[in-house]
């Protein structure tokens, strides 16, 4: 589905939007109210339901559910509020599902993810532009490449798929495994070693999906992740940082450890009229910052990585 003809800031209007709550109201309110610039027609409320046994769930999920009666523009809002917890592996990854039988395209926002105005009017742009390229699997609007500009263009093309505010189409979603059926023919081969050349790269990631399809993590992202890797597909990441994460924290499900890279991180503008770049090639040396920086067992090891990286690269 291509965006609305009206427009929103100067620009195409805003597509449908998913907001994935549970039980933080306080951030829910935020990442709603990062909304109310664009305006989308369309809004689309998943709440996961109380765990059993968690004493404050009940209020405070019925407190996030109360939101979707307090938007304060004119929309349709449709609502997916569950009864009994099914966590995030399920519940994120089934309010999607859920969202594109729905809708041809759109944004997902997780209850912790902030994103800066213009993230909506980016995202519309992208997922008009690369609507039919089936190598461009989603949109992302965050960026972990610190004050480092990868190129001169408004964008460039990752094979990581950060979820801190993203979009995609429902042909992509189409292409998510949650079985992993692929994994056990693929980790026999070379599959990660063509793609990563390091052995470092490729035994994180060998040790991630073998978590994950054998159900010892609660992670739908690392599913998706590799459900786009396995079809080849390509992430659209913007040169300026779009989305601030808000969520670190006790309360938080995976983002307990308030790393100072990623944690809370500040936005910028995306500036307009867009310029794109002149062909889908990926960008290799911001994901070898991205493997060294973001992708690693502990925080230390990021730190000494980005100052290997910069030693690396002359920085």
């Amino acid at each position: 589905m291509q965006p609305h003809d009206d427009e929103f800031s100067g620009g195409p209007a805003c597509p449908p939007v998913l907001v994935l709550g549970f039980n933080r109201p306080e951030t829910t309110r935020r990442v709603l109210a990062s909304l109310r610039n664009a305006k989308p027609a369309r809004v689309f409320f998943a709440v996961d339901g109380p765990r059993a046994g968690a004493a404050n769930d009940v209020r405070r999920v019925a407190e996030v559910q109360a939101m979707a009666d307090q938007i304060d523009w004119p929309c349709e809002t449709k609502t997916l509020f569950r009864a009994a917890n099914l966590g995030c592996k399920l519940a994120v990854s089934q309010a999607i599902s859920w969202f594109f039988a729905d809708v041809e395209a759109g944004i997902i926002l997780e209850d912790d993810c902030v994103a800066h105005p213009t993230f909506f009017r980016f995202a519309a742009e992208m997922l008009s532009r690369y609507n039919r390229d089936e190598r461009i699997c989603m949109v992302s609007g965050d960026n972990f490449q610190g004050k480092r500009a990868r190129s001169e263009y408004s964008y460039y093309f990752s094979r990581y798929t950060h979820i801190w505010g993203w979009a995609t189409w429902r042909r992509a979603w189409q292409l998510y495994d949650h079985r992993m059926t692929r994994w056990p023919e693929l980790r026999g081969t070379g599959w990660l070693s063509d793609m990563f050349g390091d052995p470092t790269a490729v035994d994180y990631w060998r040790r991630i999906f073998d978590e994950t399809h054998d159900d010892r993590n609660s992670s739908w992202a690392y599913r998706w992740t590799f459900s786009a890797w396995a079809h080849g597909g390509l992430t659209i990441l913007p040169n300026a940082n779009l989305v601030s994460n808000i969520g670190f924290g006790a309360a938080a499900t995976h983002t307990l450890i308030p790393y100072r890279a990623r944690a809370a991180l500040p936005v910028q503008p995306m500036e307009f009229p867009l310029r794109h770049p002149p062909a889908c090639v990926r960008e290799e040396e911001a994901d070898a910052y991205t493997q060294l920086t973001v992708f690693t067992r502990s925080p230390w090891w990021r730190r000494l990585g980005g100052k290997i990286f910069r030693l690396l690269r002359g920085a």
